[in-house]
Order: structure tokens, then C-alpha cells, then sequence
């Protein structure tokens, strides 16, 4: 939030990429809370795979601020390091969510 923050300070392209930024970003973690208040695990496992498509999407963002040079790559280092893991966490848990369905119908 505190590079959205600063981004929206300049107006124009930093400003626009600073509010998709912090759309999906923090589409993530509310997409993780309704899953974990789902009804079915097949709200559970759509719920996550939103957050994960979200996660993509805020990976992209950070990529396309350091592509324009709205931002150094440096400074995004982190950001872009924490989304891939997240991405790769929310991919765990719905291949195990899929995994646990597929065994229950058999």
C-alpha cells in the first residue's frame, strides 16, 4: 500500500497503474477470506482461483511499473518476489482442494 500511496501522488500513467495495483492486490486477500467462509469446497476452490488470478494480475502490474520506468525493478524486487509465492501458495492449496474432491467422489 505504501508504493500505491506513493505512485498516487503523480498524476497521469503512475497514478492509473497505482490503482490497478492496489484493485487486484488487495482483491487477494478478500478473495481468500470469502473462501474461507465458503459454502462448498466448490466455492472454496473458486474463491482461491480468483485470488490466484488476482495474484497474477498484481504480478503484472509490478512488472509493467518496472517496464516503464514508473519504478525501479530494485525497489519492486520484494513485491514482485511476494507475488510469485503467493501465486504458487494459492496453486497449492486449489490443486489440493481439486485433489481432495476428486477422492471424495470416487
Amino acid at each position: 500500500m505504501l508504493l500505491c500511496r506513493s505512485l498516487d501522488q503523480t498524476p497521469g500513467v503512475s497514478r492509473t497503474l497505482a490503482h490497478q495495483l492496489l484493485r487486484s492486490g488487495t482483491s487477494i486477500g478478500a478473495n481468500v477470506e470469502e473462501g474461507q467462509g465458503s459454502q462448498s469446497r466448490a466455492d472454496f476452490i473458486a474463491k482461491y482461483a480468483i485470488a490466484c488470478k488476482e495474484a497474477r494480475e498484481t504480478h503484472y502490474w509490478l512488472r509493467l511499473l518496472a517496464a516503464s520506468g514508473v519504478a525501479a525493478e530494485s525497489q519492486l524486487k520484494d513485491l514482485l518476489d511476494e507475488a510469485n509465492q503467493l501465486v504458487a501458495i494459492l496453486t497449492a492449496i486449489i490443486k489440493s482442494a481439486r485433489q481432495n474432491t476428486t477422492e471424495r467422489s470416487k
